[in-house]
């Protein structure tokens, strides 16, 4: 079995994690890390794993092959490099970094290091995603002209981060608020189908103000590099988000509506757009599973690069500025 390290136990995310690595008999916990020692005891607890608030003890141990950095985001820099110059592989919780510089910085040690990475984009892996990168690819929409993404929850609504996961609604430790932590799946997968984004605008809001100085809500626009326009949806004041996609072109078209997929296109035989396409490929395992996959030497795993995931922190970084200019503004590229 791989011997790992979890590294922080901050994110809402954690306790997934948690059991997905209980349930594996590829890989084991050695230790947790945590700044926060009780924190770190509850989650080793439930791994049999050692507890302990020295990370430099994980660094030093040469049988640990991996770690899981799911601590605070203003955090990652120093956990990641240190990681990298260890040369342990890596998964990192969503966002890499707080902006474009720490989030290059992370990027460029990790690909020098030539450790294995992940980051929890998940929703690539989403049938439906995966069949619109496939028929993007084979030109079944023709010009692509605007495509729409949203992800929003109740979050806010149901006091998600009042206690344990507070932190993530303090854009100082966590980087972004409900806009950047929803929309930087979106992000990835607008960036993943269409490419590098040329500039951004974004106007970002509150509905509650449950949490001091953090935005619950947003939408984004932008421009990508080819031309194509794009949108953001992003929060955690909704009730429904019952469209979660939309791609349009001169030759096809897309919506992702109650879960069902529309597709119509001149190009594919029976695409009409009048019912759900059913023919999809097979879901991907989640994103951290992938991680799992790979470092068992599963051939071929399809994981985001460390470049990948720090641009999105760039692009990003670059909404919240929009917003607070209001204005479009350019992303930082290395």
């Amino acid at each position: 079995m791989i011997p790992l390290a979890l590294v922080g136990c901050a994110h809402v995310h954690t306790p997934g994690f948690v059991e997905r690595l209980k349930v594996r008999d590829d890989v084991h916990v050695k230790y947790v890390w945590d700044h926060d020692l009780a924190r770190a005891e509850r989650c080793s607890s439930e791994l049999g794993a050692l507890p302990t608030t020295d990370v430099d003890r994980i660094w030093s141990d040469g049988a640990i092959e991996g770690v899981i950095i799911c601590s605070e985001t203003n955090r990652h820099e120093a956990l990641v490099l240190a990681a990298a110059r260890a040369g342990k592989h890596l998964f990192v919780e969503k966002p890499l970094g707080m902006g474009a510089i720490d989030a290059y910085r992370m990027a460029d040690a990790i690909d020098a290091a030539g450790v294995l990475f992940q980051t929890g984009y998940f929703q690539r892996g989403n049938p439906f995603h995966l069949f619109l990168h496939e028929q993007i690819a084979n030109g079944a929409f023709g010009t692509i002209t605007r495509i729409r993404h949203s992800n929003c929850h109740s979050g806010s609504l149901g006091g998600w981060f009042d206690r344990e996961w507070r932190w993530m609604a303090d854009v100082s430790i966590a980087g972004v608020g409900a806009f950047g932590d929803l929309g930087t799946h979106s992000l990835d997968i607008l960036m993943w189908l269409m490419g590098d984004v040329q500039r951004v605008t974004a106007s970002l809001g509150a509905a509650t103000a449950r949490y001091e100085s953090c935005d619950e809500f947003g939408e984004g626009l932008l421009v990508f590099e080819n031309g194509m326009i794009g949108s953001l949806a992003a929060g955690w004041v909704d009730v429904a988000d019952p469209v979660t996609l939309i791609l349009s072109g001169t030759e096809g078209h897309a919506v992702v509506s109650h879960g069902e997929l529309y597709f119509k296109s001149e190009h594919v035989q029976g695409a009409d757009g009048t019912k759900p396409w059913t023919a999809l490929p097979n879901a991907w395992p989640h994103a951290f599973e992938l991680f799992l996959d790979a470092l068992a030497g599963k051939p071929d795993v399809p994981l985001v690069s460390a470049q990948e995931a720090a641009l999105r922190s760039a692009v990003m970084e670059a909404m919240y500025e929009a917003d607070r200019l209001q204005s479009w503004v350019e992303p930082r590229y290395k």
